[in-house]
């Protein structure tokens, strides 16, 4: 089921209050989701950037054209699609504002969670003469592109993050401003001078991975699999800078929808757990089960989750063996053995 905001989108031209893009123009559309219907009369062609898996691959059996970087630039015009993550909407309208010829119109769209008023309220600081209506419980937006845009974009466009001068992150990705406390009581626990095939599940920007084959130099294999595009990207910048003769490969995978085809001695991981604000811990435990199915006899689960999320059944439902390694006053390090 599509996003009410999707439909918030698309109103503008739906309404025929925006003249829909024609023939022979092209138009970007970033933070895409399938789901959405192009109303009568936008004939341009749509390129779509979705760098999350598993939305990708919903707009790919939508058979939409959809890639997960922005190729291309001059568009005729732009669709944004806001998400929860203030740095990540500034970003993708930065891109938007590059990538589209002066005049283009750009459109945005977002829920009131996503923070579309204040957004809005930004690019109204700059000038811009900017046009809007509510609809479907969010609100769109629109703009042409100024000929002069390089102090608006200077200012929303994000910059990779330091984070503990070792790693590099961007707005959007999960902790990209600090290592999470979750992933750092992971690391602390981890085998020393292992020499097996070794998968991170989730891997992020990669301190995990990074943190593994530090202390274990030996290690066969490691295996980054992660479902951002962009924090895969980063990982394996971050894992070149601090182990740079690690035996590292690089997946970008939707660990709950595709099947992992290699078999591993060690598989870790930090699960994501959230669905907006509410913890959703079905995606955990999907993941659980899929590194069960990864690991060869023997093989060991590492992973840290918030004490409150009940990862247990899955674990000793799918392991021969399982227990808690530590806690602390916010998570749990759990192992289960194949």
């Amino acid at each position: 089921m599509s996003r009410e905001t999707l439909k918030t989108l698309f109103h503008p031209f739906a309404s025929g209050t925006i003249e829909p893009p024609g023939e022979g123009e092209r138009v970007l559309f970033l933070g895409a989701e399938a789901g959405f219907q192009l109303p009568e009369g936008f004939a341009a062609s749509l390129s779509a950037v979705q760098g999350f898996r598993p939305l990708y691959r919903q707009l790919l059996a939508q058979r939409i054209d959809v890639k997960p970087e922005i190729d291309g630039e001059d568009y005729d015009a732009a669709l944004v699609l806001c998400t929860k993550h203030k740095g990540e909407n500034e970003a993708n309208l930065a891109a938007a504002i590059t990538r589209t010829r002066p005049g283009g119109l750009i459109v945005v769209a977002g829920a009131k969670e996503d923070g579309i008023q204040p957004l809005r309220k930004r690019l109204e600081g700059f000038g811009l003469a900017i046009d809007h209506m509510p609809k479907y419980h969010g609100v769109a937006f629109w703009f042409g592109r100024p000929a002069d845009a390089g102090e608006i974009v200077t200012k929303l466009a994000k910059a990779p993050v330091r984070v503990d001068d070792r790693f590099h992150a961007t707005a959007g990705m999960f902790s990209h401003d600090r290592v999470d406390a979750g992933s750092e009581l992971l690391a602390s626990r981890l085998p020393q001078d292992f020499t097996g095939d070794v998968a991170d599940f989730g891997a992020g920007w990669g301190y995990l991975s990074i943190e593994m084959a530090q202390r274990s130099r030996g290690l066969a294999r490691l295996d980054l699999y992660e479902a951002n595009h962009a924090a895969l990207e980063a990982a394996r910048g971050n894992m070149a800078e601090n182990c740079p003769n690690a035996p590292a490969r690089f997946f970008w995978h939707d660990l709950a929808g595709e099947p992992v085809k290699d078999k591993y001695d060690l598989v870790i991981m930090n699960p994501p757990f959230h669905e907006g604000h509410a913890a959703e811990p079905s995606l955990g435990q999907a993941m659980i089960k899929t590194a069960a199915s990864s690991l060869r006899g023997g093989g060991r689960l590492m992973l840290v989750a918030n004490r409150g999320l009940p990862y247990e059944p899955v674990l000793a439902a799918e392991f021969r063996e399982s227990g808690e390694t530590c806690r602390n006053a916010r998570f749990k390090v759990l192992w289960a053995k194949k």
